[in-house]
Order: C-alpha cells, then sequence, then structure tokens
C-alpha cells in the first residue's frame, strides 16, 4: 500500500489527507494534531473515524488544510479521513456513511445583497 489521499471540504475549508501505514501519527501543516488543535472535544472529532473502522493505530495521517476556522477545518480533515480509509477497504463504507463522516455538509455562509447590511439583515427602515 503506497500513499492514500483523499479530499475533505467543510465550510470553506479545504483539507488534502494523505494517509498510509504507521503507528497512528497525526500532523498538520507540518505540526502535531495536539499542537494544531487545542481541545479535547476536536481530537476526538479527528480520531471517530479511526474509532468507527477499529483502525485506531494503525495509519499515519499528513493533512494540509486552509481556509475557516479551526472546527471547520476539523470537519473537513474528519471527511478526508473517512473518504481515504473507503478508498483503502470499501467495507468501511457502510459504518462510516451510518455514523454521518460521509455526508459534505453543504452548508455555506450566505452572501451579502446590496442594499442591506449583511446577508438578511437591513438597513434602518424610516418611515417619516
Amino acid at each position: 500500500m503506497d500513499i492514500i489521499n483523499a479530499l475533505g471540504r467543510r465550510k470553506s475549508s479545504i483539507a488534502r489527507v494523505y494517509l498510509k501505514k504507521g503507528k497512528g501519527n497525526m500532523t498538520i501543516n507540518d505540526r502535531d494534531y495536539k499542537d494544531y488543535v487545542d481541545t479535547a472535544f476536536l481530537h476526538h472529532k479527528l480520531n471517530q473515524p479511526f474509532e468507527t473502522t477499529e483502525t485506531a493505530g494503525q495509519y499515519d495521517v499528513v493533512v494540509n488544510v486552509t481556509g475557516g476556522g479551526i472546527n471547520g477545518q476539523v470537519e473537513a480533515i474528519r471527511l478526508g479521513i473517512s473518504r481515504a480509509l473507503v478508498k483503502i477497504n470499501e467495507e468501511f463504507k457502510p459504518a462510516l456513511r451510518a455514523e454521518g463522516f460521509m455526508t459534505r455538509d453543504p452548508r455555506m455562509v450566505e452572501r451579502k445583497k446590496p442594499g442591506q447590511k449583511k446577508a438578511r439583515k437591513r438597513f434602518q427602515f424610516s418611515k417619516r
């Protein structure tokens, strides 16, 4: 098995994920994932695909992620890891899909419209 790559997106975050056989090391933007992501809840989110497929500690993960905030980046990475695991073994797909890790979340920030303050907020209306 060579290096398997996959792409994950969430909001404006794009994560390129590279998986290879290893000891379970995870690197995000050339930093250890525990340095890059400081919350235990987000650490759990990153490891969910491995826990679901019972492959924790079997693969090394290298991630390049850009755009968005830390939560969107973590969810993009989770989608990328899930897609890479399915490339490795197609039998993982039903379990990952049942947990919702194979679905690209389509929700994006709504654009600002002209003549308004924000996407939905209007300028103050004065009758007189």
